[in-house]
């Protein structure tokens, strides 16, 4: 019985699924977007909305835990720098699943894992929101 044992193993022993995860949090503040399997990215949503957390804290302290768990230097100035300040007022739910497709190969479900409010991303769609349509002679019949 597996009572009180949370998480997925997805057939992997503790190590290789440690790593796995380390690595799609990593892809995912680097690429703000991934592709995986559902179960995966069930499973690193709520580590990927503890490092937004870890960089909203934004102390030193913070800083070491997210390094010591994401795999690049860089992603870590990343997500202390540009990803938290943009969920500054946000309480939590950082990232967003969205179900996709079902993989050719093997018949896996997969599903998309992105932040919530993206950067470039963000800033087009509020212009778009905000533009007004053009009057002219083609708006009025």
């Amino acid at each position: 019985m597996r009572h009180k044992k949370r998480g997925r193993q997805l057939g992997r022993d503790t190590d290789h699924r440690r790593a796995l995860f380390r690595n799609l949090v990593t892809s995912l503040f680097d690429h703000e977007r991934i592709e995986t399997t559902e179960a995966k990215a069930k499973e690193i949503r709520g580590i990927a909305d503890r490092m937004v957390s870890l960089g909203k804290q934004g102390d030193l302290a913070a800083r070491r835990r997210a390094a010591s768990y994401l795999m690049s230097p860089k992603t870590v100035s990343k997500l202390f720098a540009e990803i938290a300040p943009r969920f500054t007022k946000r309480p939590g739910g950082y990232t967003r699943l969205i179900k996709t497709r079902v993989r050719n190969g093997d018949g896996a479900r997969m599903a998309v894992v992105e932040l919530v409010v993206q950067g470039q991303l963000a800033k087009t769609a509020k212009a778009v929101k905000t533009e007004k349509p053009k009057e002219g002679p083609e708006s009025n019949p």
